[in-house]
């Protein structure tokens, strides 16, 4: 009887034991974790055009594709607290582009640094990936990139989810100025002022002016994004782009007529404190699509920081209406 005992607590330890390392496994690999569902982002990379592009992905293929492209000075790791938010409802991309993140750094003399040349490489990495549809997220340069993309292939276009992106002179602060200088008159000095926006101090300021809170913002953000500013070389990268920024300007007219042609489906979900993209660029998308949905939170240039979560309500809610 005693050994009949003994057998059976083991086995009820054994079970329990099981059960313990089965919650702890589903929780390592990203499956359920207080009740949650959370879905593990893989890290990637893909030749494309002789070019190794780093992505990060996460989500079930079958389900709407999310494409999220990124800013200055950043990359796909701005994109890392909302990709966990939506890899449950969407297959989620975030790629870096060349010269950015994990992506080849090619000198411009072997790649030609324009917004032109970037969305061609992304448009290849899109096809690489045999994405036949998708949903955009634009934020700051990812605007550019993506609406170039979009005006040559507007069947790829689901809808726009459009952050802190201006295609709309409306909306461009004061704080662009020396940048402006820069692409109008490229002379030492002008190049100077540019200069200061690749440091930390700029960098920082990017992150943390606006911010609702700006003890909420991780420092690894703006830190990471410096430690691929500083890199050798990287320095006349960003400078190359700096001086190509007016041709996307010279596009807004051409973007106009897209939104107005083709009406996709529209979520601008704007940081409101914003210096570089002030709040008149986001309700300037409604003057060629008058169906856009417009939200405003309290945060600046890199409000996913902060408000990622609300976002992606924002976004999921959004696409449930327009996404079938």
């Amino acid at each position: 009887m005693k050994i009949k005992i003994i057998l059976l607590m083991l086995t009820i330890v054994s079970v329990n034991q099981f059960k313990l390392y089965a919650k702890f496994s589903a929780e390592q690999n990203g499956k359920v974790k207080n009740n949650i569902t959370y879905i593990p982002v893989q890290y990637k990379t893909v030749l494309v055009d002789g070019l190794n592009i780093f992505y990060r992905e996460a989500g079930e293929i079958t389900k709407p594709t999310i494409i999220l492209l990124h800013g200055f000075p950043s990359s796909s790791h701005m994109y890392r607290n909302l990709i966990t938010e939506l890899a449950g409802n969407y297959h989620v991309i975030a790629a870096d582009y060349p010269g950015f993140g994990q992506s080849s750094a090619p000198t411009p003399e072997k790649y030609q640094y324009t917004f032109d040349n970037l969305s061609v490489t992304i448009e290849h990495f899109i096809d690489k990936l045999k994405i036949k549809k998708a949903s955009f997220y634009i934020q700051d340069y990812g605007g550019p990139v993506g609406l170039r993309i979009a005006t040559r292939r507007p069947e790829l276009i689901q809808s726009f989810i459009i952050q802190n992106a201006n295609a709309y002179v409306e909306g461009l602060g004061e704080i662009l100025k020396p940048l402006t200088a820069y692409i109008e008159n490229q002379n030492a000095e002008t190049e100077k002022a540019a200069r200061f926006f690749l440091t930390l101090d700029a960098t920082k300021w990017q992150y943390l002016t606006g911010a609702e809170n700006s003890e909420s913002i991780a420092p690894e953000s703006y830190i990471v994004d410096q430690y691929y500013l500083d890199r050798a070389g990287n320095d006349v990268i960003q400078l190359a782009l700096f001086r190509d920024y007016g041709s996307n300007i010279a596009l807004y007219e051409k973007w106009h007529q897209y939104f107005a042609k083709y009406q996709p489906p529209m979520l601008v979900i704007w940081g409101k404190n914003d210096q570089f993209f002030t709040s008149p660029g986001a309700n300037a998308y409604k003057k060629d699509n008058p169906s856009a949905e417009i939200h405003f939170v309290n945060g600046g240039h890199f409000a996913l920081e902060e408000h990622y979560s609300e976002v992606s309500k924002l976004i999921i809610n959004f696409l449930s209406k327009k996404i079938k």
